[in-house]
């Protein structure tokens, strides 16, 4: 029993020398986890959350007061340019174009009859002419034999009777085709006139019709069938039959917060995602970037803002998706992300091992007022890491290192200056990062960082 006794003894007392061995060889050593600098593509990207729209689309208006008497198509249906879909009780604008129709083909009839009357006139105006032609000669003639004495005073008289009668004939007959060309004048001028009237009313009627602008998909039918639409006029909005949209080129119109607008330029790529249609991806590429700020509480201008207030500003974006899909429809909710810069292979560090470190003041030596003047000189806090580097001693040290970083990615950060590829580097933890110091004992620490677990 006691061998026993002294053999836990002895084993109490070495494991107590062990541990206090180990104690004072880990003693002055920080815990921290390292990562070696590695080469990457790296990209910064912008997020913007908004809804799905067409590039082009149109509300269809009512252009006419009265009662729906037919829509032709229903929300989701496919229509072509020139498309009827709907109609408005149009009996009174019929009638009227009917009547004028038949104006027009009264004074085309009229114009036709004025014409054959022209044509008979100048008929006359001929048959006088020969007539007076024939009278002319035997009054010739007949001046001829009364100067020679041959015919008689009362002969000669009668010949020169049907030669005046003749002469007055063919003016007759002149002012009668005059007559006949003035009717025909008159009646083209009404025909006109009628011509006018009827493309009044024709397109008083037209205006009773409504007719797709372009080829696209219905998207929104707030009438029925039956119901009084009524004109806009001045400030009140009229009725709307439809909202047609053409969805071969879709638009992702999402809004970005103030503080990365900056970044964003037309023609940087992006990748439009789709609530309701989870895996998928769409590509696409800015093409509107927004001038105005949007108060986010309630979408409106700022500049249209009638209070002074500081609260977050959106700014509009939009992405036009390269290749448009009968899977997506306006309205759908949207995230676009924005890809506003992006440089392959380069060399890259963790965000999260990036520190600032205040240089310590010179030492003044007892002088007041040369530590006055540095601390009023006192150098400016200074970004960079920690650089793991062994002493003389081959021990692992941390070494501050002044670094200039480029774009940020989403968990790393470029390095344009201060580092090379394959040095280690500590990158946390954070705690332990802030208040490392300049050449401090550093151990690694190998074991695997505890994941916070949720609980319900």
């Amino acid at each position: 029993m006691k061998k026993i006794l002294l053999i836990v003894l002895v084993v109490i007392v070495a494991s107590g020398l062990v541990a206090f061995f180990v104690y004072k060889q880990q003693s002055g050593y920080t815990k921290v986890l390292t990562a070696k600098l590695v080469r990457q593509d790296l990209a910064t990207v912008v997020s913007g959350t908004g809804q799905i729209k067409p590039k082009t689309f149109a509300n269809l208006g009512a252009t006419a007061m009265g009662r729906v008497t037919h829509l032709f198509v229903k929300e989701g249906d496919h229509v072509k340019r020139g498309q009827l879909v709907a109609t408005v009780e149009n009996v009174q604008q019929q009638a009227q174009v009917s009547g004028q129709q038949a104006t027009i083909s009264a004074s085309r009839t009229d114009i036709s009859s004025y014409t054959a009357a022209e044509k008979t006139a100048e008929a006359n105006v001929q048959h006088a002419e020969a007539d007076l032609e024939q009278k002319k000669l035997d009054f010739d003639r007949a001046q001829n034999l009364f100067k020679a004495g041959i015919m008689a005073k009362q002969d000669f008289d009668a010949k020169k009777a049907a030669y005046d009668t003749d002469v007055a004939s063919v003016a007759q007959a002149v002012a009668q085709v005059n007559q006949a060309k003035a009717n025909t004048d008159s009646a083209r001028g009404h025909m006109h006139t009628a011509e006018a009237n009827l493309r009044v009313n024709q397109n008083a009627l037209d205006l009773t019709k409504a007719v797709a602008p372009f080829d696209g998909i219905v998207t929104n039918e707030p009438v029925r069938e039956g119901e009084t639409v009524v004109v806009g006029i001045q400030n009140t909005e009229g009725s709307t039959f439809m909202t047609i949209a053409d969805m071969s080129v879709v638009t992702a119109e999402v809004k970005v917060d103030e503080t990365d607008i900056v970044n964003v330029k037309i023609g940087q790529p992006a990748e439009v995602s789709i609530d309701a249609l989870p895996g998928k991806t769409f590509k696409g590429h800015v093409t509107l970037v927004g001038d105005q700020a949007l108060l986010r509480s309630t979408g409106v201008a700022t500049s249209q803002s009638t209070t002074g207030t500081e609260e977050a500003k959106d700014f509009k974006v939009v992405v036009t998706i390269d290749e448009a899909s009968d899977e997506l429809r306006p309205g759908l909710s949207t995230t676009a992300k924005i890809t506003t810069a992006h440089k392959p292979n380069v060399l890259a560090l963790p965000i999260q091992a990036l520190t600032v470190y205040t240089p310590p003041p010179p030492a003044n030596n007892g002088n007041v007022q040369a530590a006055s003047v540095s601390n009023a000189a006192k150098a400016p806090p200074v970004q960079g890491v920690y650089v793991i580097e062994k002493d003389a001693h081959g021990k692992q040290r941390a070494k501050f290192v002044a670094v200039k970083t480029g774009i940020t990615g989403s968990t790393d950060i470029e390095v344009l200056t201060g580092l090379k590829e394959g040095q280690e580097i500590v990158i946390g933890p954070y705690k332990t990062l802030r208040s490392l110091k300049d050449g401090a004992l550093l151990k690694k620490d190998t074991e695997k960082p505890v994941t916070p677990t949720s609980t319900t």
